[in-house]
Parts: C-alpha cells; structure tokens; sequence
C-alpha cells in the first residue's frame, strides 16, 4: 500500500513538471514573485484654507414679542401665522367702544374746563380794571386771578384726559412695529386679553443674525495675543465671510459678516457669543432655524498628509516612517482634521523631510522594505 502511494506522488510530481514545461514552451507567462509596491510622499510644511464651523441658531435682528397694551375682547385678528408683514399694518384689534365712551367723556370734560376757565378769566378781567381804579381791594383781584389759574389747570388735565383717552382708543388698534413675519398667535377671536397677553412675535427678517458660541480655545487665544477692547472692532472688520449651512447640508446663498463679539465669558461654558449678519432678501431664513457656520481661516506651515496615509490602532493614529534603508517604522502622530475630506493636519510625530508611505499604509508591517531600486531612484 505504501509502494502505490509513493509512485502516485511521483507519478502527480512528474505531471506537473511536464504541465509546467509544456505551458512555458506554449509561450504562456509563468507568475513572478513581485516586490510590493507603496507610494510614498516627503513631507513639507504648507499652507491652507482650514473651516471653522460653529453650530448657530438663526434670530431676526428685531423679535417683537406683540402683547396688547389695553384690557379687553380680541375682536378680529388680522393675519395669519408665518404672514410676511410691513411696519404699521394692523395685526389685531380689540374691542373699542369702551376706549371710545372713555374719549367722549375727557372731551366733554374739556369743554366744560374751558368754559370754566372763559368764566374765571372774565372775573380776573373785571376786578383788575375795578382795581385799578381802587374799587375793589387787592384781596378780590388775588382771589380771582387764583380761580382762573386753577381753572387753566383743569383744562390743562382735561385735555391731558383726552389724549389719554385717544391713545387708548388707539391701542385698540395693534399695529406690526417692523416689518417682518408673524410667529405662532396663541389667541382666538373672543379671547379676553390683557397687557399680560402674548398675542403673536413679529421677526424683523430683512436682516437676521446667527448666534453662535466662540470656543474657549479662541478665547484664551484672543487673551494671549493681547488684544485691547478698542481693537476687537478691528479684527471683528479683518475676520472673513460667513457661510450658513442648514441642518440638511443646504448652503444659505448670501454670506455673512460678523458684527459683534459680548464682552462677558459664560461663566458655565467658558465661552463668548458672537453674531454674524445675514441678508434676507428673499424671506427664506426665520427666527429659530438651527444650522453652522462656517468660516476659512489661512493657516500657515502646518504639516498635512492624506487621510489614507494614517493608521487607526484603537485610539492611536500612526504614520509608517521610511528609514535610510527603504524598511518602514511605525510612528505615533496626533491630528486633526483638514475640512476637506482628504487630509488630516499632523500636529506631533512627524518633520519637515520626512518619508512617509502613503497608499498602501494599511497593508505595510514593521520593518518591511517598502522602496526600491526604481523607487528611491524616483524619490516621489
């Protein structure tokens, strides 16, 4: 049993040799052992556009909380929530007729004030003439001349009454106080209402802001550079544009200016609330949408180098360093990320004239030969 075996084997060895030689004189090319073969880069310092992003809230540059300024029945309600309206177009309106009794009772008021005042001034008339002509005593002319005062000082408040009374006849009538767009009107018709009442907001959207929150990072820099009160307008005026970008990746087609930076950390977060401006030409951003903006920055010599060219281990990032005799090292870097998509920003762990490996980087061990001839004739 142990014979048939051993000539099977020689019989499949010679089979395989006489296959092997046959398809080498067919011309057929036989499979060569190949080097591996990874790109490799030199690293050099660069400069770059890095975005900033900061999650904002959008905010109309005039909210309006709308809230009636007398007591009374919701008669009519003039628009509907999200309705685009002007400065002074009428919003609500409230039951006048009390407002209106209110007024006809201060003019009538003021008619008999005046009459009043016609009387007492006829009376100081006369016994200044008599008192000139020493009929009457200084007692009667100071008498009459008190009485006509008082008299001008009741028409004074009368007609103090009355437009008293005309303004809130007019308060009756709730006029938009900027141009903009209605919120949610949380009242019915019939409601009773009262100055405690929020009736609707009116969003002043012609221009809005976004309010975002400055980084402690920023912070601690804008401190560390020294910069005075009387310059943050200055290099408010040098930071660049803005861009919005909406919760569903839809980019705001006009851009933004920062306009203004608090001048008062929050104490909780470490942090200062700025705002940038907004056209809103067209109606299309309201108060409370969320979103980020973003904003590129120039930073200069910074190391950058594909993302494929880092290793993930974990919690580790990793580069493959090419040593004076083509074998690859593993050296631990930190980073971050470019804004693009392709790079990463290496912040330690690697210099200036470095060789590293590039593609291929998942599939490199340590010490494995990585350039060769050709190669490191090549250079890059």
């Amino acid at each position: 049993m142990i014979g048939m075996k051993k000539k099977c084997a020689m019989k499949w060895a010679v089979a395989t040799a006489t296959l092997t030689l046959g398809l080498a004189s067919c011309g057929v090319d036989m499979p060569k052992e190949k080097n591996s073969s990874f790109e490799t880069m030199t690293v050099k310092k660069t400069d770059i556009e890095l975005p900033y992003r900061f999650s904002a809230r959008m905010k109309g540059q005039n909210d309006v909380t709308i809230t009636p300024q007398v007591s009374g029945q919701l008669m009519r309600i003039c628009v509907t929530e999200g309705q685009q309206v002007r400065k002074g177009q009428t919003l609500f309106v409230i039951d006048s007729r009390n407002a209106q009794l209110e007024l006809e009772a201060a003019q009538a008021n003021l008619q008999a004030a005046l009459a009043q005042e016609n009387s007492a001034k006829l009376e100081f008339e006369s016994n200044k003439n008599l008192f000139d002509k020493k009929i009457v005593s200084s007692y009667m002319l100071s008498n009459s001349e008190n009485a006509y005062k008082q008299a001008q000082a009741a028409v004074a408040q009368a007609r103090a009454a009355v437009n008293r009374a005309k303004v809130n006849l007019g308060f009756c009538t709730i006029t938009a106080p900027v141009s903009g767009v209605t919120g949610e009107i949380a009242v019915r018709t019939g409601d009773q209402v009262s100055p405690l009442t929020e009736l609707t907001m009116v969003s002043g959207n012609t221009n809005m802001y976004a309010e975002f929150s400055v980084t402690e990072a920023i912070v601690e820099a804008l401190v560390q550079s020294g910069m005075k009160a009387d310059d943050v307008d200055k290099y408010i005026a040098s930071l660049p544009e803005a861009t919005f970008v909406m919760k569903n990746g839809t980019e705001y087609p006009h851009k933004g200016r920062v306009v203004s930076l608090t001048g008062v950390v929050d104490a909780a977060t470490g942090s200062l609330t700025s705002k940038v401006a907004f056209p809103n030409p067209d109606g299309h951003l309201y108060s409370g949408i969320q979103g980020t903006i973003v904003m590129t920055f120039a930073e200069k010599n910074l190391i950058v180098v594909p993302q494929h060219a880092v290793v993930r281990l974990q919690d580790k990032a990793q580069v493959y360093k090419v040593k004076a005799d083509s074998t690859a090292t593993a050296v631990e870097v930190t980073t971050e990320d470019a804004g693009n998509g392709k790079d990463f920003i290496v912040t330690s762990g690697l210099n200036e004239g470095d060789r590293i490996v590039t593609d291929g980087a998942n599939n490199v061990t340590e010490g494995q030969k990585v350039l060769f001839a050709a190669e490191e004739v090549k250079g890059e």
